[in-house]
C-alpha cells in the first residue's frame, strides 16, 4: 500500500504537468489543438500482440522514438521500414522504438496481420481512442517524435529521415538544431474530436462526468472504502482532475483490466471508449462545472458497507482468529482452522470474505476438512472461499452451488506481507446459502506450472501451462494470480482439430487488483479441449515492485518468490448433485501434471523441458520412465513420479 501511495503522487505530479504544458489550448480551434505539445503525457497502449506497454515505465530509456502508423499504406510501410533501420542503428545504444496506430476503424488484428507480412519487430501500439494522438498533435501517418524521457519532452517532431540527427544529440544532452520538420506526403488521420474540441468546455458535469463517476468509481471512493479518497462532490473531483485523467490515460483506473475485445464478463467495470474520452476531454477543458445539481451529493456522510450491498447480509459470519502481523520479516503461512458451522450438507451461492486489515492480508484460500468419525458425505468438499487485494465477493453461477459437507472443520490458509508496522488482522467470512440443493455441482482447479524459472532480469520471461478437459464443461469463473512479477496473463482454449479461441486476456496485470472474471454466459469447453494459460513475467530491475531483479526466481509461496497460477471455477456438463462425477475431476487433476511441464504444449515432456533441480530429479531416470523410446514423456510415464516428488524438486531448485 505504500508503495500505491507514493505511485500515485508521481501521478498526480506527472498529470499536473502534463496539463501545465497544454495550458491555453482548452476550447481553441482545431488548429492549435493540433500543434506538437512540449512535452508528452504518460499513457498506455497495448500492441498488436496484446502487450500493455505504459510510456512511463520507459524512464530509464535514454531516448524514445514514437511514429505515426497506418494499416495498408504504401507511404506508412516506408517510413516503417526506415524506422526499422533506424531502431537497428540504434540497437546497442538502449533507445526504444514505438508505431502509434490512431486510425479509426483500424483494428488490432489487422495491424498484426500488418506486422507479420512486413515483418515489423517495432511493436504497434493501437491509440484506439485517439487521446494519445489528439495529446501530440498527430496529424498525418509518418510522422516521427523523439522523446527525451529524462524530461519526457518532444525534442524533435518531423520525418524518419532526419530522426537520426535528433537521437544524436538527445543522447549526446544536448537539443537538436532542428526540433520541428514539417512532415509531408502520407495520407491524413482523421481525429473528428479535434473539429469539437471548443465544445468540451460545455461537456455536463451534472449529466455527463458525475453519473459515469458515481457508476464506475464511487463505489470504491467512499468515506471507509478502498479507495484513497470520497467522490462526494464535485470539489473533491475537480480537485483530483489531473490524477484522474492520468489514471485513466495510463489504464489504471478502474481497476478492472480485461481486454475489452475479448470475452464479455458479468462484473465488468471498465470504461467504455466513450466513457474514457468524455472524462478525458472534460478534464483537459478545465474541468467546468456548469449548471445543474451534484449528483455525488448523494454519497456525502456515507461510509463503506461492511458486506457488498449486492448480497446484503450474509446467513453465517464466520470470525477468524485474530493474529499479530509483524513490522517486518517473513510470516509463514497460517492454517487458521475452525468448527464447520454447517450441521448439514449445506450449498453456498455466494462467499464473501472481509480482510480485518488489507495492507497486510496477501491471500485467504479454503477447504473444508471432514470428520473421520462421520460417515463419508455424498457431496464433494472443496473451496469454501479465496480472497487477493482488491478481490470482490465470489458469487456461484446460477443453479450451481458450492459445496460444504456437513461437520469437520473449516481451514483458511492466510498469507500475510509485512509492511513496516505492526498490526492485527481479524478476518471475518460470510457465507450465502442456499435454501435447497441446486442442480449443479461448482467445481475448481488451478493450472500451474510448479517448474517455473524465470531469469534474473528477464523483463518479458514467458511461461505456459495447461489441462485437458476429458468431458464437457461449463466455465464459470476465470481468475490469474501472480506475485510481484506478474505482467501479463492470457487463457485460450485449443479444441482437439486444432483451433484456438481467447478466452481472457489482461494486457496488464496488477497485483494490487485481483478479480474473478465471470463471464456473462458459461462458456462450454467440449471434451480434449485444452485450455492453455500463458503467463509473462517482468523480473527486470525496471518494475518497481519487484523484491530482487538480480535473482533466478522459482515457484514459492512467499511474496518474494512467484507464482504461475489460473484458478477455474466450473461445472461438468453431464455432473448433477445426483450423479457425481469425481472421476472427471481426478482426470483432469491429472492432466495438469504433463500441462505444467509440456512447454510446447505437444503432449509429451522432452528433457530439455525439464528445469534445475526437476532435471536433476528426472533426468537420471528419463530413460527408464520413457517406456517407448519416443523421446518424450506421456501422462502415464510421467505418472510414475508422484506429484509432491516433482513439486519438491522444483521448489528446492536453488538460484543459478
Amino acid at each position: 500500500m505504500k508503495r500505491l501511495a507514493i505511485t500515485g503522487a508521481v501521478a498526480l505530479a506527472a498529470a499536473l504537468g502534463g496539463l501545465a504544458a497544454q495550458a491555453g489550448q482548452a476550447g481553441a480551434p482545431a488548429a492549435a489543438a493540433a500543434a506538437v505539445p512540449a512535452q508528452v503525457d504518460d499513457f498506455q497502449l497495448t500492441d498488436q500482440t496484446r502487450l500493455a506497454h505504459r510510456l512511463y515505465y520507459y524512464h530509464y530509456a535514454p531516448a524514445i522514438v514514437l511514429m505515426s502508423q497506418t494499416n495498408g499504406s504504401a507511404a506508412s510501410r516506408e517510413a516503417a521500414a526506415r524506422l526499422e533501420a533506424l531502431q537497428a542503428a540504434y540497437k546497442d545504444r538502449g533507445v526504444l522504438f514505438f508505431m502509434v496506430n490512431s486510425n479509426l476503424g483500424q483494428s488490432r488484428e489487422t495491424a498484426a496481420a500488418e506486422a507479420a507480412a512486413r515483418g515489423y519487430t517495432i511493436p504497434i501500439l493501437m491509440d484506439e481512442q485517439q487521446l494519445v494522438g489528439e495529446q501530440l498533435g498527430v496529424r498525418r501517418e509518418g510522422e516521427v517524435f523523439v522523446i527525451n524521457p529524462k524530461t519526457w519532452g518532444v525534442a524533435y517532431h518531423g520525418p524518419v529521415d532526419r530522426a537520426g540527427a535528433a537521437l544524436d544529440a538527445v543522447l549526446a544532452g544536448k537539443a537538436p538544431a532542428q526540433a520541428r520538420v514539417a512532415v509531408t506526403g502520407g495520407r491524413a488521420i482523421a481525429f473528428p474530436d479535434r473539429a469539437r474540441a471548443a465544445e468540451f468546455s460545455k461537456i455536463s458535469y451534472a449529466r455527463d462526468v458525475a453519473p459515469i463517476l458515481q457508476q464506475k468509481c464511487a463505489g470504491c471512493h467512499i468515506a471507509g472504502g478502498i479507495g484513497p479518497f470520497a467522490m462526494d462532490s464535485y470539489e473533491v473531483v475537480k480537485g483530483f482532475s489531473p490524477m484522474i485523467r492520468e489514471t485513466v490515460r495510463t489504464r489504471r483506473m478502474p481497476p478492472y483490466f480485461a481486454d475489452p475485445h475479448i470475452g464479455r464478463f458479468k462484473n465488468d467495470q471498465g470504461l467504455t471508449a466513450e466513457q474514457t474520452k468524455t472524462l478525458v476531454h472534460w478534464i483537459e477543458a478545465g474541468a467546468p462545472r456548469g449548471e445543474g445539481a451534484d449528483p455525488l451529493l448523494a454519497n456525502a456522510g456515507k461510509t463503506a458497507p461492511e458486506w457488498p450491498p449486492y448480497l446484503g447480509k450474509p446467513d453465517v459470519v464466520v470470525d477468524l482468529p485474530a493474529f499479530q502481523v509483524p513490522a517486518s520479516g517473513l510470516v509463514e503461512y497460517q492454517n487458521m482452522r475452525v468448527p464447520n458451522p454447517f450441521k448439514e450438507d449445506a450449498w453456498l451461492k455466494a462467499i464473501s470474505i472481509r480482510p480485518g486489515d488489507r495492507t497486510v492480508l496477501h491471500h485467504v484460500v479454503s477447504n473444508h476438512v471432514p470428520d473421520s468419525s462421520r460417515p463419508r458425505s455424498k457431496i464433494p468438499g472443496g473451496s469454501v472461499g479465496s480472497y487477493t487485494p482488491g478481490a470482490e465477493a465470489q458469487v456461484i453461477a446460477d443453479g450451481a452451488g458450492a459445496p460444504v459437507p456437513a461437520g469437520g472443520l473449516l481451514n483458511f490458509q492466510m498469507h500475510y506481507t509485512t509492511t513496516g508496522k505492526a498490526t492485527t488482522d481479524r478476518t471475518q467470512v460470510g457465507f450465502y446459502t442456499l435454501k435447497t440443493p441446486p442442480k449443479y455441482i461448482k467445481r475448481s482447479v488451478v493450472i500451474g506450472d510448479f517448474a517455473l524459472m524465470i531469469p534474473a532480469g528477464a523483463q518479458r520471461h514467458r511461461e505456459v501451462a495447461y489441462m485437458t478437459f476429458p468431458a464437457d464443461a461449463y466455465i464459470y469463473t476465470l481468475y490469474p494470480h501472480a506475485h510481484y512479477r506478474g505482467a501479463h496473463v492470457e487463457l485460450k482454449a485449443r479444441t482437439p482439430d486444432g483451433k484456438e479461441t481467447m478466452l481472457l486476456s489482461l494486457p496488464k496485470y496488477d497485483f494490487n487488483w485481483q478479480r474473478d472474471y465471470d463471464p456473462v454466459e458459461p462458456i462450454l469447453v467440449k471434451k480434449g479441449t485444452k485450455l492453455i494459460a500463458t503467463w509473462v513475467y517482468d523480473n527486470s530491475p525496471h518494475n518497481p515492485a519487484n523484491p530482487d531483479p538480480k535473482r533466478n526466481v522459482t515457484w514459492g509461496e512467499q511474496t518474494p518468490d512467484e507464482m504461475m497460477y489460473f484458478r477455474l471455477n466450473y461445472r461438468w456438463a453431464d455432473e448433477t448433485v445426483d450423479n457425481v462425477r469425481n472421476d472427471l475431476q481426478q482426470a483432469l487433476f491429472a492432466s495438469g501434471m504433463i500441462g505444467a511441464l509440456d512447454d510446447n504444449i505437444d503432449g509429451k515432456v522432452q528433457l530439455a523441458e525439464l528445469r534445475g533441480r526437476l532435471k536433476d530429479a528426472m533426468g537420471a531416470r528419463f530413460g527408464e520412465l520413457d517406456k517407448n523410446r519416443d523421446g518424450g514423456l506421456d501422462g502415464a510415464e510421467l505418472a510414475a513420479i508422484s506429484r509432491r516428488e516433482m513439486r519438491r524438486a522444483a521448489e528446492e531448485t536453488p538460484d543459478l
